[in-house]
């Protein structure tokens, strides 16, 4: 049931001292800020593992300052950013600047980042056989034939499966859209 709710939503409940929520709240971002931290700084798995649980620590500590409860992703994605600034200062010899330790294309990675979890989400949100015919085309990159035979489909119906299926999600996108334009 928590997975279901907005990010607002799960704020709200992990500010109440919901367990499930928080629980919710760290895997719904686990994999967000591990990007930050790797695709995004380069960080090595030890360096990586330390920022991930302090920006959660943080995160647990401080929602309280979160002044929108719907901004939570950016807010996660600034606390991972200075964390790891802090982390790659602490580890060079003589102090770098932001210039020197923040690469040029983040803001960049961090929006890739963001659609992709955002598209994650919508494919979470669809129906079972949507999930696998997406999954099996577009992740794993299988031919018609091999999901046909996966899925006991005939192969000729995939394409208009996969049609589908992407008219779907992009109804749940484009509704996630209307929706934050709307707040």
């Amino acid at each position: 049931m928590v997975t279901s709710l907005s990010d607002a939503k799960l704020v709200a409940r992990c500010r109440t001292g919901d367990e499930a929520a928080w629980t919710e709240l760290v895997t719904r971002f686990s994999r967000y800020v591990y990007a930050i931290v790797g695709q995004g700084f380069g960080l090595r798995n030890d360096d990586a593992e330390d920022v991930f649980q302090e920006v959660f620590a943080r995160t647990y500590q401080h929602l309280d300052r979160l002044r929108d409860d719907e901004a939570i992703r950016p807010w996660i994605a600034q606390l991972t950013r200075r964390l790891c600034i802090d982390r790659l200062r602490a580890g060079a010899r003589e102090q770098l600047t932001d210039a020197e330790i923040e690469p040029d294309e983040l803001d960049e990675t961090l929006a890739t980042l963001d659609e992709a979890l955002t598209v994650h989400e919508a494919l979470g949100q669809l129906p079972e056989n949507c999930q696998q015919i997406l999954d099996r085309f577009f992740a794993r990159d299988e031919s018609y034939q091999t999901i046909g035979s996966a899925l006991d489909i005939p192969a000729g119906t995939i394409a208009s499966r996969i049609s589908r299926c992407l008219a779907k999600m992009r109804e749940l996108l484009e509704g996630r859209e209307q929706a934050s334009e709307a707040s």
